[in-house]
């Protein structure tokens, strides 16, 4: 069987999940003796951190520049290394492959990182999806989405869970704890509520911050961290975090929350919260939820988007939008240690069983040598 030959296509200019996912994938394809290449935009953090993990990459300085003046020298580099798959992870990306296809043999992946909100069932999208041999969806969430928006039969449509990186010892880790809340500045002694992710709309930073504030007046020694990079290069709404900081000046909570900025060891930050609190809307995965149950943590997430198939009984679930009942759960892992326990137990459990990264990687494996070795049977005309 022919051993796949990969380009990851991401071409954004921010710096999340999405982005992180083709490096973090990438680099272990790669350490498995894959070749993995990648195609970027100049001057972001993916082409910064694709760079960085050792992934030879072709750079363009806009679409625009890809489009036009640079598309025949990508496909000559293409053609060079042999490219047998290209894997999209954005859809505004998916012109790129669907053209590079007109020119060069190679199968196109797409992982539909937030699931598809309306139909793209027009005459552009049903030109660009038919050069997509394979949706990847992130969760069964996801997966319905994409069924019902994508100009694509269902038989090309599969769902993928995404996969983290379990700790395999976390005592080592909890001896760290007091020097690792040191060195981000949180006092010792006290109950830590947290939040992990990028700061932006949709993630619930306000309303958990306005929960919090119903949290504090009940129980006074507590205190917020809130996870997450603070500048627009990683990722950060700016005029969203105004507006948290505002909220929490209004709330008089300045010194009741601490900002930690990113950080990459999301284990560490992990470590020192005692409860983890994910009120997203809608979610159409959550790395950081997966993360957190690893970590063996006490989780309050979203009852919407993939957050119930994700937790699956692993962790209590509010309304995202009510910062009352975030609260009230909350404060329930908080006062029931037994129940918290438990829950950050079986979560623990939950994640090493079906959200390891080796489960992923080798699904992932298998997805895309099927692809190449239809191509091959195609090739040889028996198909």
């Amino acid at each position: 069987m022919a051993t796949p030959v990969i380009l990851h296509i991401c071409l954004s200019e921010g710096w999340g999940g999405l982005e992180m996912y083709p490096i973090r994938v990438g680099s272990r394809l790669s350490q498995a003796g894959y070749q993995i290449f990648g195609l970027c935009l100049q001057k972001t953090q993916v082409h910064h951190k694709m760079k960085q993990s050792g992934i030879p990459v072709f750079s363009a300085k806009s679409k625009s520049t890809l489009l036009s003046r640079d598309f025949f020298s990508l496909v000559r580099w293409i053609k060079a290394r042999k490219i047998t798959v290209i894997h999209c992870h954005k859809s505004g990306d998916l012109v790129f492959g669907r053209l590079i296809r007109l020119f060069c043999p190679v199968r196109v992946v797409f992982t539909e990182h937030m699931g598809s909100r309306r139909e793209k069932k027009d005459v552009y999208h049903r030109w660009v999806y038919r050069g997509v041999d394979l949706v990847l969806s992130v969760s069964d969430s996801t997966y319905r989405r994409n069924i019902h928006a994508l100009p694509v039969p269902e038989e090309k449509v599969s769902r993928l869970w995404l996969g983290t990186d379990i700790p395999d010892v976390l005592s080592g880790m909890q001896e760290n704890i007091a020097e690792i809340k040191r060195d981000m500045g949180i006092p010792d002694s006290l109950t830590i509520l947290g939040t992990v992710g990028r700061i932006c709309e949709g993630k619930g930073h306000i309303e958990l911050v306005r929960a919090f504030r119903l949290i504090e007046q009940q129980y006074p020694r507590t205190l917020l961290v809130i996870v997450g990079g603070v500048h627009a290069y990683e990722g950060c709404d700016q005029r969203y975090l105004q507006r948290l900081k505002q909220v929490i000046t209004e709330l008089r909570l300045e010194d009741k929350v601490i900002f930690t900025g990113f950080m990459s060891d999301v284990q560490q930050a992990l470590s020192v919260i005692d409860v983890v609190c994910l009120p997203y809307a809608n979610e159409a995965f959550g790395l950081t939820a997966i993360e957190a149950m690893a970590a063996q943590k006490p989780i309050v997430g979203a009852n919407t988007g993939a957050f119930p198939e994700i937790f699956a009984e692993t962790a209590l679930l509010c309304n995202p939008r009510d910062e009352q009942d975030i609260a009230n759960q909350v404060m329930t892992l908080m006062t029931e240690k037994n129940l918290a326990d438990c829950l950050a137990g079986h979560a623990r459990r939950r994640a090493v069983h079906e959200f390891s990264m080796e489960k992923h990687i080798q699904g992932l494996i298998d997805f895309y040598s099927d692809l190449v070795s239809r191509s091959v049977v195609l090739a040889a005309g028996l198909e």
